[in-house]
């Protein structure tokens, strides 16, 4: 009989819907304390999940969401990078 392997699920900060590590964008505050999108998932530093959707993105923006989950202040600039990266992803 074969093992399941079993699917790591992460919830996502602008729907609120659980689905598996792989279909979401992981945001990473660095050690350094600089904020990135981290399209490999493997990063260090503390980690938040998005879809990949701007409904998604917009909504964690507007209700700070993600600057709560990352536990620092994100300035605009990232905001806008993050923006960008997702528009092309």
């Amino acid at each position: 009989m074969q093992k399941v392997k079993k699917v790591p699920m992460r919830k996502c900060l602008g729907c609120n819907e659980m689905k598996s590590k792989k279909e979401l964008i992981r945001a990473v505050r660095t050690p350094e304390g600089q904020v990135i999108l981290d399209l490999t998932g493997k990063a260090n530093g503390r980690g938040a999940y998005l879809c990949p959707s701007m409904d998604c993105f917009t909504k964690a923006r507007k209700t700070k969401r993600l600057e709560r989950a990352l536990e620092t202040a994100i300035p605009e600039e990232v905001y806008a990078a993050m923006e960008e990266a997702l528009k092309e992803s």
